[in-house]
């Protein structure tokens, strides 16, 4: 079938290309959901012509993947903003993410931890320095809460949050870990690193820094883990990939569900600022140990 033929097909897989196949219009996406919202901005972050920009923006405004938000009218100015449509796209994003970190540049293993120097590795060591846009994303202790605002009651005066993303952890009755995940590489130790951060949590106050945990499960399976260990600070569900897609993080796949790497970032709360990218962890309690390091030298 050539393209040009797809919004014939009755196949949703063609017809989904017909409207984002150029790779263009992905990349696109991927830099709005990374916060980028402005002409200016995309063209600087893609590299791409002002014409082709202009086209795939307009396409994707056609399709009601985007939309315009007016911010200036003398000269005329918009944001462009993901829809809801367009956010369907995340898991998209995500998926092709995985299968590039597993297949093109790794060797199609499987793996929760990263590889020291790899390429990976190199992108999260980019972070450092980048603004978490401003994101909504479910509470275990139910609602919504911005990753790294948090509870206000908790968080009030802390500089800093450390945000530790991690794979999975359920409690004893509550579900049980995915097939063959002892055998993922980094998999295991979740529930000891969150034991850990709830122990030490003392020496992150004493250093002005809040704690949030997230990860891609469920709300109500980390309100159940929130509950059987009395963790303390927030866990977040990044179910809707809005996180993992927003910075690019590492993630793998596992019985059918996205799930994060094991991966630690301290972010200046006041300008939402990365300031230090703890990747690859292969140690989740000596990661610990760094971030509180990190911590005293910022002080």
């Amino acid at each position: 079938m050539r393209f040009y033929d797809a919004e014939d097909s009755d196949c949703a897989i063609a017809q989904a290309l017909a409207v984002v196949g150029d790779w263009w219009a992905l990349l696109v996406v991927r830099e709005l959901a990374g916060g980028a919202t402005r002409f200016g901005e995309l063209a600087e972050a893609l590299g791409v012509s002002r014409k082709v920009l202009t086209e795939r923006l307009n396409a994707l405004v056609e399709h009601g993947l985007v939309r315009r938000a007016r911010y200036s009218d003398h000269p005329p100015r918009f944001d462009y903003l993901l829809t809801n449509k367009g956010r369907g796209l995340l898991p998209v994003l995500i998926a092709l993410q995985n299968w590039g970190q597993q297949h093109v540049l790794g060797d199609g293993s499987v793996t929760a931890a990263g590889v020291v120097d790899s390429l990976e590795a190199r992108r999260m060591q980019r972070l450092v320095g980048q603004q978490i846009p401003s994101l909504t994303l479910a509470s275990a202790r139910g609602g919504n809460t911005d990753p790294v605002d948090g509870d206000a009651d908790e968080s009030a005066g802390a500089r800093w949050t450390v945000l530790y993303c991690f794979p999975g952890a359920w409690a004893p009755g509550t579900g049980t870990h995915p097939p063959g995940w002892e055998l993922v590489p980094g998999a295991a130790g979740c529930t000891l690193e969150a034991t850990t951060f709830r122990d030490r949590l003392p020496e992150f106050t004493a250093r002005g820094a809040t704690v949030h945990g997230v990860s891609t499960q469920r709300p109500d399976q980390l309100a159940a883990f929130v509950s059987h260990l009395r963790i303390p600070f927030p866990m977040i569900s990044d179910q809707d990939l809005l996180l993992a897609t927003a910075l690019r993080l590492p993630t793998f796949r596992a019985a059918g569900v996205d799930r994060l790497k094991r991966l630690t970032l301290i972010v200046d709360r006041r300008e939402r600022r990365i300031l230090q990218a703890l990747y690859p962890v292969s140690d989740p309690v000596g990661a610990i140990e760094d971030a509180l390091a990190v911590l005293a030298a910022a002080a």
